[in-house]
């Protein structure tokens, strides 16, 4: 049996340091940065996957919007949706952190921000960005999306577009969300799908995401 060796306080202190700086470096860099889209997916999604160009395309559309593209500096629809937002001369942002696979930053990010810790790399996807686009992913694609829609439902963050790409790969999914959570059981209200958007056309994603923040500065402003 292995015993493991209690961290002394002053290593705790240390890391309460470690994640303010993160906190910091991360707000300093992308307060002013302007208006973002964070978008999540897998890091496997290959070149010639129909959904990696369809990254491509939302990166260039955002980019083409002003609209900074923010992703987590990875390969795959993290690569795809950067190459779009550098083709456009828009901004790339990667907010990159280390795991034991996959992980590697993509060329195509500008602006680069290294994470050690997953809480604060989340709060940093979230606190800046004006929409979040899903395309199809593992575990980390779910928990990013799930958190995200958790805390608008909760309205512990400020309601924004949450479109998810690919109906193949999202249906049964949503079907499950309406059937076993909503009628059957009751866990969750009959507004709360509708938080959620659906759609194979990254234009259709685009214009969701001008018209509600084209709504909430009308609103902002009357």
């Amino acid at each position: 049996m292995v015993t493991k060796i209690p961290l002394n306080a002053s290593s705790e202190t240390w890391r309460m340091f470690r994640v303010i700086s993160e906190f910091v470096n991360g707000i300093e860099t992308l307060a002013n940065i302007g208006p973002c889209v964070s978008v999540f997916g897998s890091a496997r999604t290959e070149p010639d996957d129909k959904y990696f160009k369809m990254a491509v395309e939302i990166g260039k559309l955002c980019a083409q919007n002003n609209y900074g593209v923010i992703t987590g500096g990875g390969p795959g629809i993290m690569e795809a949706a950067h190459i779009g937002a550098a083709e456009a001369n828009g901004k790339a942002i990667g907010l990159n952190i280390k795991l034991p696979m996959e992980q590697h930053p993509n060329k195509y990010q500008n602006i680069q921000l290294d994470f050690h810790y997953f809480f604060v790399r989340k709060v940093m996807f979230l606190r800046f960005c004006s929409a979040v686009v899903v395309f199809p992913g593992g575990f980390g694609t779910l928990d990013e999306a799930f958190e995200v829609l958790t805390l608008i439902q909760t309205e512990k963050t400020q309601k924004i577009p949450l479109i998810l790409i690919g109906k193949d790969f999202w249906q049964g999914m949503m079907d499950w969300i309406e059937k076993a959570m909503l009628v059957e059981n009751k866990y969750i209200s009959p507004e709360d799908p509708d938080l959620l958007y659906l759609t194979d056309d990254p234009n259709e994603a685009l214009d969701i995401i001008n018209e509600f923040n084209k709504n909430r500065k009308n609103a902002i402003n009357f």
